[in-house]
């Protein structure tokens, strides 16, 4: 029995996550739950039917309604911006951590100071905290939930790290692959949400039509795995069946492949090294089927290679790369850019962040600092700055 600590428990991959407990709950226990507070009824059903010793809500307000709503049966309760971190850092086998953008980086950063396997869906804390994060990790702590990097956990089983060639990203391409950026000027928030293959949240399904999540999911495997930029490539692959690829030194390419199902790298990632029987559907044989395969676009879909250039930069320029298309994001969904401003805003900040002089006075967070001088405060310094200037450049009114 695996007792579970969930962070971002009403999100898409909080919810998938208690569908594979529920599924299994002679291997899995849920102890905690954390949640935004946004969707506190759904959380209120999450603690009947899991039983929680501790929940956490950012806010009084949220912690009332939770109250409210549990009536008598009411939980321990953690209550304010630092509860998912306390969560994070209890007595557990594994921490999921769910939580969406740079507000996981505290939490996943207790998870691996109290030595928990840390099961990571939130790639943010990943990737702006970089080198924080992978030198406080110890040997098989952190363990991938994304599919892509999964699929690459389990690939990499096939043969020894020094016999990989390179890792093989797939990207499904979003709605629009195969356009031209003159094609791209008028695309609305509706066209950009109808991912052609996966059910997520507004943010991450934004990413997957600009490929900025591909980006993400570079620079996270890039530290996941130890491998050089230059050595891993991103390859579109509009099924979403092979989730990525190893080739090795002999000419060898190994895949994971299966139908897109969230579930499937959730269990896997819950009983890592271990796998649950019947997550997921597998493919089919019994019809005839085709994958296709082709190269990234990168003059129509630039986010990689900027993601790339962040990478190499790395210190806090990854922070800056996650805020300001974070921002960029919101003002596209507000009305206020158009959607090829949205990776035209991180290129523009992004540019700012790496000209800066570290020894010049400036806004914090302004200066690019480099992985020998990276800390927490330093790369949610970077994360408030970038943040901040992109809102500036895509016309958010302050008070």
């Amino acid at each position: 029995m695996r007792d579970v600590v969930l962070l971002g428990s009403t999100g898409s991959i909080g919810s998938q996550t208690l569908d594979v407990v529920a599924r299994h709950r002679e291997r899995f226990r849920v102890t905690a739950l954390s949640a935004g507070g946004s969707r506190v009824g759904a959380l209120a059903e999450q603690v009947r039917a899991f039983s929680p010793r501790v929940v956490a809500v950012p806010s009084a307000e949220a912690a009332d309604a939770l109250t409210e709503a549990l009536g008598t049966d009411v939980p321990e309760l953690r209550v304010g911006p630092d509860a998912s971190t306390e969560l994070a850092g209890l007595d557990c086998d594994v921490v999921l951590n769910a939580i969406t953008g740079a507000a996981g980086l505290r939490p996943t950063m207790a998870a691996l100071a109290h030595g928990t396997t840390l099961a990571l869906a939130n790639k943010e804390s990943l990737v702006i905290g970089g080198r924080l994060v992978t030198s406080a990790a110890g040997p098989g702590q952190l363990v991938a939930v994304d599919s892509e990097h999964s699929a690459f956990a389990q690939a990499l089983r096939a043969g020894r790290a020094d016999e990989v060639r390179r890792l093989i990203l797939t990207a499904s391409g979003g709605p629009f692959r195969g356009r031209t950026v003159d094609q791209l000027r008028d695309v609305t928030i509706e066209q950009a949400l109808a991912h052609p293959n996966w059910s997520m949240g507004r943010v991450i399904t934004i990413n997957s039509s600009t490929l900025v999540n591909k980006g993400l999911e570079l620079l996270e495997a890039h530290l996941l795995y130890d491998v050089a930029l230059d050595d891993i490539t991103v390859v579109v692959h509009p099924q979403s069946v092979v989730h990525s690829m190893v080739e090795y030194v002999d000419g060898s390419t190994i895949a994971q492949c299966s139908p897109p199902d969230m579930r499937l790298p959730i269990g896997l990632a819950l009983a890592w090294p271990d796998r649950l029987p019947d997550v997921a559907a597998p493919c089919s044989w019994a019809e005839p089927t085709s994958w296709t395969f082709e190269p990234l676009d990168d003059e129509t879909f630039p986010a990689v290679a900027l993601a790339r250039r962040a990478g190499a930069a790395a210190g806090t320029a990854p922070a800056v790369y996650n805020a300001a298309n974070e921002a960029a994001v919101d003002a596209f969904c507000d009305g206020r850019i158009g959607f090829l401003d949205i990776t035209r805003t991180v290129r523009t900040v992004l540019d700012e962040h790496l000209a800066s002089q570290p020894d010049v006075p400036s806004e914090p967070g302004a200066a690019w600092i480099a992985d020998a001088q990276l800390s927490i405060e330093a790369v949610l310094a970077a994360d408030s700055w970038g943040r901040r200037r992109a809102e500036d450049l895509t016309g958010k009114e302050t008070t």
